[in-house]
C-alpha cells in the first residue's frame, strides 16, 4: 500500500535528487572532460558532434526541469532513454559493475530505472508545472 500522506514528498525527493545528479553529470562533462574533450569522445564512438552538444543540453535542461518540477514525468523519459543509450554504446561492454574499467552498466541501469519510476509516479510535491493535475 502506498502511504498517500507522504508519497508526494518521497516523489519530490526522488525528482530533485535525480535532477541534481544530472547537473553534476553536466558539470563533469564541462569542467573535467571539457566540452571539446566530450565532443572528441563522441567522435571516438563514431557519433556526430551535435549529439555531444545535445546530450549536454538534455542533461542541463532536464536536470533543472526535474529540480523545479516542470513536467517532470515527461522530462524523465528522454533522460532515461539517454542513459539506456550509454549502456548500449559505452557501459554495456564494460560488464555489470560500475567500478570496472570504463564503468559498467549497473549505475546507468539503476539511474534509468529510477527515471522510469519517476515518470510513473508523477511530479510529487512542490512541482512548479505539474505534468498531471493533482487528484481532488
Amino acid at each position: 500500500m502506498i502511504r498517500s500522506s507522504t508519497a508526494p514528498y518521497g516523489v519530490a525527493l526522488l525528482r530533485v535528487s535525480l535532477g541534481i545528479l544530472f547537473l553534476a553529470h553536466v558539470a563533469l562533462k564541462v569542467f573535467v572532460f571539457t566540452i571539446p574533450g566530450f565532443v572528441g569522445y563522441f567522435a571516438s564512438l563514431h557519433l556526430p558532434p551535435i549529439m555531444a552538444y545535445a546530450t549536454i543540453a538534455l542533461e542541463l535542461f532536464g536536470g533543472v526541469a526535474l529540480i523545479l518540477g516542470i513536467y517532470a514525468p515527461w522530462v524523465a523519459i528522454p533522460l532515461a532513454l539517454e542513459l539506456l543509450g550509454t549502456i548500449a554504446l559505452v557501459h554495456g561492454a564494460n560488464g555489470w559493475l560500475f567500478t570496472n574499467k570504463g564503468g559498467g552498466w549497473e549505475y546507468p541501469a539503476f539511474w534509468s530505472l529510477s527515471l522510469l519510476v519517476l515518470s510513473l509516479l508523477g511530479d510529487g510535491a512542490w512541482a512548479l508545472r505539474p505534468a498531471v493535475a493533482a487528484a481532488d
